[in-house]
């Protein structure tokens, strides 16, 4: 099913688990979208969120690198398209961090969050529980 994460098109509490992988970074309401994910979910139901994040500070400079200068021209290179990298690369950088983000779930209904960082902060599992 294709459809918009802002309205979802499902009953109240109709699921157990929602997952979303790098996508929450694309939407334009994010607080919008979690709330919506929250009111489909069934009371200790689960939100599932792997995204893109903030790396830990002492990779901050190469990945920076890496991210504006590399990324693009291996896309170009690969992919024949170095613009979707560059935004890749600006859009992890627009998203809320890790803490960021778990405050952003609290607000929207979420009781319980945690996060689990991956490859440095790289890449951060967000776990939101519907109390």
């Amino acid at each position: 099913l294709v459809c918009d994460a802002e309205h979802l098109p499902f009953p109240d509490a109709h699921f157990n688990l929602v997952t979303v992988a790098f996508g929450l970074r694309n939407m334009t309401h994010k607080n919008v979208a979690l709330a919506e994910m929250n009111r489909v979910l069934k009371p200790g139901g689960k939100l599932l969120v792997l995204e893109f994040s903030k790396v830990a500070k002492p990779l901050e400079k190469a990945y920076d690198w890496y991210s504006f200068k590399v990324l693009p021209k291996l896309g170009q290179w690969v992919a024949g398209d170095a613009s979707s990298y560059q935004y890749l690369a600006e859009s992890i950088r627009m998203h809320p961090s890790q803490e960021e983000l778990k405050s952003l779930m609290k607000a929207n209904g979420f009781g319980h969050v945690d996060y689990h960082n991956m490859t440095g902060g790289l890449v951060a599992l967000h776990v939101g529980i519907k109390c």
